[in-house]
């Protein structure tokens, strides 16, 4: 299947549902969760130091450091099971990526709350490409200026959301926490960062 554009003002979405078979993603999953070194992160909110809730890794290439909420994150090195996925991405979307934000959420109390990836040396278009593995999680957007303009959208196990353009100048999106049960997730959100 290839990727189908979402309809949204202001915003370059595609998505795929079954970007990798379900057994590819099953076994890429169970790599990476003993392959990366997997931390919790302290975020600066409202002023004070918080512990993410979540689990990550920042994985990348030589000279990617990445400053989000105050705090620098110096790459990991690429597992090896994540070059073939960077390989195939780089074919599919036409370009390079040299960093990954791996995110595990245990359960449906880890989340991500309401964030743009909008950091300047992602460029003032970046391209996001997100591969979620594991469990199926919402997640949704909303325009920065009229909230109510709004997209959810399930991400089950080996889909792949890209987005770019004006997306994250527009937009702001999260991994809302749920109520029901749900197993564990990971995301991959690949990117390209600048040259300082």
């Amino acid at each position: 299947m290839a990727l189908i554009p979402l309809p949204l003002d202001d915003a370059a979405l595609a998505f795929d549902p079954h970007w990798l078979a379900p057994d590819e993603a099953d076994a890429l999953r169970q790599a990476l969760h003993v392959r990366i070194a997997w931390e919790v992160h302290s975020i600066r909110l409202f002023g004070r130091e918080v512990a993410s809730p979540r689990l990550s890794c920042w994985i990348g290439d030589p000279g990617t450091a990445y400053r989000y909420s105050g705090v620098v994150f110096e790459p990991r090195p690429w597992p090896a099971a994540l070059q073939p996925v960077r390989e195939r991405l780089a074919q599919a979307l036409g370009g390079d990526f040299n960093s990954v934000l791996a995110n595990r959420y245990r359960d449906g109390r880890d989340a991500m709350g309401w964030h743009s990836d909008d950091e300047p040396e992602l460029g003032p278009a970046p391209v996001i490409a997100s591969l979620s593995l594991g469990a199926t999680r919402r997640f949704a957007l909303k325009h920065r200026q009229r909230p109510e303009q709004r997209l959810t959208l399930d991400l089950p196990n080996g889909s792949l959301l890209v987005m770019s353009g004006p997306t994250q100048r527009c937009y702001r999106h999260a991994l809302p926490r749920t109520a029901r049960p749900v197993g564990e997730r990971l995301n991959l959100t690949f990117r390209r960062l600048q040259p300082r």
